[in-house]
């Protein structure tokens, strides 16, 4: 192969950029110029070494500076232990298509065991598989925590990177175990990576779209600036609700964030809604438009930043818009897109939420995956499989016969007999584990996953108590095996090499949650913090009716926003169907749940408010009143009886400083419906209440009734009276009250074998007395 000059291939990708290609053929080009640069092997790395600059640098282009600690980056948290038979350890990192990688920088914190040898122990560094460093342990380092910068090569970063670290360890010249407890090195928390990076420039072309404004190779929270001309009305914050639903879906895991801005630019990728006659002043001079229109452009100071234009004649073209990007981006190309028509072809079904479990049919693992080699591992002891199974919250699984799961898997064959095992786990609670059989390299098991007592020791059925299954969980398997490894004495040994084993859960395994009935004791704000809960019950928030404030503040449409992306996270789904309203007197005739943002409306207060005090915290700007329980629980999965939960007393505060809460009460209009009220006293209160929802430990500690944020962090309270939503027979409600209260199932269980006696006695005696009249006619 003809090996071209560095300048010439340089030039090219500038050429390519100015036509405005994206990263994807920047990374192309990039990776044509590593394996062809006149460059030798990577040098053993030393402390403090200069790092590596891409030569692809674009004069004048923004540049940023970001360090990933491995806790946010390692796939599993907390420190990395590298051993003798466990020897790697990786960190993986995205790369936006907008931006390229000119710097990087590992900084490494670990410490080696005290045994190793000198010189032989070693740790490299490789970077896609491409070796960028070996740090040799020396006599100094034994011991001790020590600090490590090593150069990694841009030019090897592409869209997705791993970073492997491989420990090559020895502790004596001969008859060395793989397995000793002493060859170990542990890399610390303080490790990271120092990243530089390097905007590109990007054309005005939807035919990329979400990207930039969201990117799936950048793991960090999504923030998206969304844009009006002034306060928002009813049904531009519904248009704006269903957007920012639609790119939490997106999201997923990665959080997310919608700031509202009013009549201003944003200083990041951004969303613009305007209308014909209510636009931003830096839109001015656009022409109108003669339908809904969806437009990408550059930010008019900075055009490494894009605006998506929604747009529209008024604010129903803007609601069509908005539903053409959740259901026809797909087409998308082209600077602007005119959307013309959509439309629901089938109405969606309770429980059917895409990130959710189904509950009409078997689910196959291979539809539960997150990524295509989730459900293999390979190793000489391989890491464990997991696999998320997301339920909904009100799945009725007490007194239930069981969960049937078919598990196949496929296995590298034990080289002993009986002691290799399959071990199953569930949200870290062991279950069940299966024998590994020599000569076997795959098996299957029908398994029961009982829901009634607790764990039966030598059975073949697995067995789950139900308070253990939540909305969210993960199922472990952990494939342990017996390997043999060198061993003997110096003189006399015998040596293994050591053969990784292949471990596959097979696509075709399946779950089975159909059949269950949905039934539920509220308010459970842990329902809605972890599930989206009653909201979510319909994937596209159909039933679902909002409550804002006339004239809302941008911090209170922010808080309506991030609720809106946070369910669609959850769900998988935009919110298409949500309604949303700022008369509070809709909510008395519209049969749906209501999300309340900002204080409660009064009419809805004082309904709440009468002899039964359902609402039990209410904040205003005068006065604060709070209802507390006769014991409060202390753990979110605490199964208190609900008469722990009666309101013991009330209390009326007056102070300074920001608050929030959020509330979830029964709705006084019809009694299946639920309110939950996402409250703030003010702009710092509001911010806090974002936070809150949006830190997954703050989340965490949501539950009950009555979650309180402060300065101090989350409190939450179980108060006031309980009641249900779904639908359970009078006999299954029955056998539930009476399984759940032992004593009154035994005072019913006497009652039943006195009046079973009565009926015996009295038929018994009555029938004595027929044959007594008979002898006396006789």
């Amino acid at each position: 192969m003809k090996r071209l000059p560095l300048t010439t291939l340089v030039a090219s990708a500038l050429m390519t950029l100015a036509l405005g290609s994206v990263a994807p053929a920047f990374s192309e080009q990039a990776a044509a110029i590593a394996p062809q640069a006149d460059t030798s092997a990577p040098q053993v790395a030393l402390p403090m070494v200069a790092p590596a600059v891409n030569p692809m640098i674009i004069p004048g282009a923004p540049v940023r500076s970001l360090t990933l600690p491995f806790a946010d980056v390692a796939p599993t948290p907390g420190a990395i232990t590298l051993r003798g038979i466990q020897p790697n350890g990786q960190i993986e990192f995205g790369v936006r298509s907008d931006e390229v990688v000119t710097q990087a920088t590992l900084n490494l914190e670990f410490t080696p065991s005290p045994s190793l040898i000198p010189v032989q122990s070693h740790l490299k560094v490789y970077l896609n598989d491409q070796l960028m460093g070996v740090e040799v342990i020396d006599k100094d380092q034994l011991g001790k925590k020590n600090h490590l910068q090593m150069t990694i090569d841009p030019r090897y970063v592409t869209d997705f990177n791993r970073i492997r670290l491989e420990f090559i360890g020895h502790y004596q010249n001969v008859c060395e175990n793989p397995a000793n407890s002493t060859l170990w090195l542990e890399l610390g928390k303080g490790s990271s990576l120092s990243l530089q990076y390097q905007k590109l420039p990007l054309s005005n072309d939807l035919a990329h779209f979400p990207v930039p404004f969201f990117d799936a190779r950048d793991s960090r929270p999504l923030d998206l600036p969304m844009v009006f001309a002034a306060s928002p009305d009813a049904t531009q914050q519904q248009a704006a609700a269903i957007l920012a639903s639609w790119f939490g879906t997106k999201a997923q895991w990665r959080g997310q964030s919608f700031p509202a801005l009013y009549n201003q630019l944003p200083d990041s990728h951004g969303v613009i809604f305007a209308t014909n006659d209510k636009r931003p002043d830096f839109l001015k001079d656009l022409p109108p438009v003669k339908g809904p229109v969806v437009e990408m452009m550059s930010h008019p100071d900075n055009p490494y930043v894009k605006m998506l234009l929604v747009l529209g004649r008024d604010d129903q073209d803007l609601l069509t818009a908005v539903k053409g990007i959740a259901q026809g981006n797909i087409l998308f190309r082209g600077q602007t897109v005119g959307v013309d028509k959509v439309e629901q072809i089938q109405a969606r079904q309770p429980y059917d939420a895409p990130n959710w479990v189904r509950t009409d049919r078997p689910m196959n693992f291979g539809e539960l995956k997150q990524y295509a080699e989730q459900l293999q591992s390979d190793g000489i002891q391989p890491n464990p499989i997991t696999l998320n199974i997301n339920l909904p919250p009100d799945l009725f699984l007490i007194s239930s016969s069981g969960i049937d799961m078919r598990l196949k898997y496929r296995y590298t064959s034990p080289q002993l007999k009986n002691t290799s095992r399959l071990s199953i786990s569930l949200n870290n609670q062991f279950m069940q584990d299966l024998t590994l059989k020599t000569g076997h390299d795959e098996d299957s098991q029908l398994l029961h996953l009982s829901l009634l007592q607790g764990l039966l020791d030598g059975s073949k059925d697995l067995n789950i108590p139900a308070l253990k299954l939540g909305a969210v969980n993960q199922m472990r398997f952990d494939f342990d095996y017996t390997s043999l490894l060198a061993s003997g004495t110096e003189g006399r040994c015998e040596t293994y090499t050591t053969v990784p084993n292949h471990v596959v859960i097979d696509d075709s395994s399946t779950i089975d949650f159909s059949g269950y009935r949905h039934f539920m004791a509220m308010p459970d704000l842990r329902a809605f913090a972890n599930a989206g809960f009653p909201f979510s019950r319909m994937a596209d928030l159909s039933q679902t009716l909002v409550v804002v404030q006339p004239q809302p503040q941008p911090v209170q449409l922010t808080t309506l926003l991030n609720a809106m992306g946070n369910i669609g996270a959850l769900t998988g789904y935009p919110a298409l169907g949500v309604g949303l309203t700022e008369d509070a007197a809709k909510a008395k005739t519209t049969d749906a749940d209501l999300l309340v943002i900002g204080a409660l409306p009064a009419d809805l207060r004082d309904d709440s408010m009468r002899d039964d005090k359902k609402a039990n915290l209410l904040i205003n700007a005068a006065r604060d009143a709070i209802n507390t329980p006769i014991r409060q629980t202390p753990l979110p999965d605490n199964t208190a009886p609900a008469s722990d939960a009666r309101v013991d007393a009330s209390a009326q505060i007056t102070a300074q400083g920001p608050i929030a809460a959020v509330v979830g009460l029964q709705s006084p209009y019809f009694d299946q419906r639920s309110v939950v009220a996402l409250m703030a006293n003010g702009q710092q209160g509001f911010d806090m209440l974002n936070t809150s929802l949006q830190d997954t430990k703050q989340r965490a500690l949501i539950y009950g009734s009555v979650a309180v944020v402060r300065d101090s962090g989350t409190s939450s309270l179980r108060v006031g009276d309980t009641y249900y939503v779904g639908h359970l027979p009078w006999w299954e409600r029955v056998w539930n009250a009476l399984a759940t209260h032992p004593v009154l199932l035994a005072f019913m269980a006497v009652i039943v074998v006195i009046l079973a006696t009565i009926l015996l006695w009295t038929g018994l005696r009555t029938l004595s007395r027929r044959r007594l009249h008979e002898d006396d006619q006789e």
